[in-house]
Order: C-alpha cells, then structure tokens, then sequence
C-alpha cells in the first residue's frame, strides 16, 4: 500500500481526523497544542496521526492536500484547514457544531 492510499483510508475511515505534531496529550509545537485543545473543547472522540512518527505521511500529506502545513483537521474526508481556522472555528461555535454533526453521523452508521 503506497502512502497516498495509507492517507485516503485514514481520511476515509475516521469521520474526524488531526494531523498534528505529537499527540493530543503531549502536543510537540504550539499550533498542534492550539488545535487540539480546540477539537478536544468539542467533547467528541476523535483519530489523530502523529506526522513526527510517520514522516512518509509528513512528506506526503501537504501535497495530497494541497495544504502546506500541520496541523490538518479533517471531518468526514474534507480538508477543514490548519490552526488558525480551526481555532476561528472554535471561537465562533462553527467547529462545535460540525463536529457533533459528524459524530453524530459516525453514531447513526455504527448501529
């Protein structure tokens, strides 16, 4: 399986995904912190990759989404953006509520 694919099943199979520096609890930059701490603030589950122990996908990633940077948020296989959006997202409520969305989705599909 070629890195690209390892990134479309990842994108593909969780409704809700970070691409970060480190992990939720231990946040290796400032801007995966912020992200994080953003999407946790949501209350919801959600799929994390760590690009600093999987560096094909660190390479790879910024070209498949045409986004140069890290974090990445993902929700239900759409690119939502990097820190700066995502704590906007936050502020404004924006991020809360696609977020539910998605998890609640995710929940129905399950049963």
């Amino acid at each position: 399986m070629s890195v690209i694919d390892t990134i479309k099943e990842q994108i593909e199979n969780n409704d809700i995904l970070l691409y970060m520096k480190g992990t939720p609890r231990f946040p290796q930059c400032g801007f995966s912190s912020r992200a994080s701490e953003a999407v946790m603030g949501c209350g919801e589950r959600f799929a994390f990759v760590n690009i600093l122990e999987n560096p094909e996908i660190r390479a790879e990633l910024p070209k498949y989404a045409n986004w140069p940077t890290f974090p990445q948020l993902w929700i239900k296989g759409e690119l939502i953006g990097g820190c700066d959006i995502i704590c906007e997202m936050a502020a404004s409520g924006e991020l809360q509520e696609l977020i539910k969305e998605a998890s609640a989705s995710d929940e129905a599909s399950a049963e």
